[in-house]
């Protein structure tokens, strides 16, 4: 659905060139939901422009949708849909309204852009609202609408920018039962960006990682959390004296990272936790030592990106003038 190779983007501005995507190859199949991650700065936004046809790459090759990029980009534009983070509604236009209208800019005829858009506010329950004026819906429901404008053409791949920025966690929770659905039942390739960890972890059948304009790690959200992190398991010693032999015996696992020893806590970081807390038990109990306590803790994509990155996904947000962002009209950036 998505073929891009040596994708990049250089912006020009007062202090030089900022190559803001270095070269991104990605790969995105049909039917698949990808959640497209990295650092503010680290050259996301561009490459969703650039895929989406909003900004032309400074070089590389792409075809979105099975249409040519750079040859035909009014063809992708006909065959995707696009959610930005922003939203596209006025507040004085009624939602129905909305709707029929983005779907005419389309070529639908205005009798099925009536019949789909209602048949959208139905399945992302909107059911009462095709009168009301866009701002007196809630943040949620114009979240909602801002789907169904990029879904009113029947599009065979949806970009969605940042979807839940801005609401509360059951609107988001609610969105994402809607996300999913968009692949379950609609059969529609989804590829989005969030800053929500948990979010990408829960919707996402794989992850692309970004950063400094290169794509740095791909794979399913497991495979990434085992790859990067492993587990660790949290050993606390009945009797401090038992701590250096916990931290002994635990550091006699295969392929462990050296233990950490807090006090009475030994923490030990382990390629896979279930496949190792039994042999460790064993040997403790083989020593006679007792534990007063014992955690597996499962790695977060949060420790992805630290790993990766040496950074929170959430760095830099509100630092001036990111890599990624375009420059203005006298070639400064934005």
């Amino acid at each position: 659905m998505i073929h891009a190779r040596g994708l990049a983007r250089t912006f020009h501005n007062r202090q030089g060139n900022v190559d803001a995507v270095r070269g991104v190859d990605l790969d995105v199949d049909a039917g698949e939901i990808v959640g497209f991650l990295g650092p503010n700065g680290a050259g996301k936004t561009t490459t969703l422009r650039m895929l989406t046809t909003l900004l032309t790459p400074t070089s590389g090759e792409a075809t979105v949708a099975g249409i040519d990029l750079r040859r035909n980009p009014a063809g992708v534009r006909r065959r995707i849909g696009y959610v930005a983070q922003s939203g596209s509604t006025s507040g004085t236009a009624r939602a129905g309204e909305e709707v029929v209208d983005h779907a005419l800019l389309y070529g639908v005829p205005r009798s099925a852009a009536v019949t789909r858009g209602r048949q959208l506010f139905d399945q992302l329950e909107l059911d009462g609202l095709w009168d009301r004026k866009c701002s007196t819906l809630s943040g949620g429901q114009r979240r909602r609408l801002d789907i169904a404008l990029g879904l009113v053409h029947v599009p065979e791949l949806v970009f969605l920018d940042e979807p839940t920025t801005g609401l509360d966690p059951q609107a988001r929770a609610n969105l994402w039962v809607h996300v999913r659905a968009l692949r379950d039942d609609r059969g529609s390739t989804v590829f989005l960006t969030t800053h929500y960890l948990d979010e990408a972890d829960a919707l996402c059948d794989r992850i692309l990682v970004i950063d400094h304009g290169s794509i740095v790690a791909e794979g399913t959200p497991e495979a990434l959390k085992q790859q990067i992190s492993g587990d660790v398991i949290v050993l606390t010693a009945a009797r401090a004296d038992d701590t250096p032999r916990i931290a002994a015996i635990a550091a006699a696992l295969p392929s462990v990272d050296s233990p950490v020893v807090d006090g009475m806590l030994v923490e030990v970081r382990v390629p896979s936790g279930a496949a190792l807390l039994v042999p460790l038990l064993r040997s403790l109990d083989a020593d006679d030592i007792e534990l007063g306590g014992i955690e597996l803790r499962r790695p977060t994509l949060d420790d992805v990106f630290l790993t990766l990155t040496g950074r929170s996904l959430r760095d830099g947000e509100n630092s001036p003038a990111p890599a990624d962002t375009p420059p203005t009209r006298d070639g400064a950036a934005a």
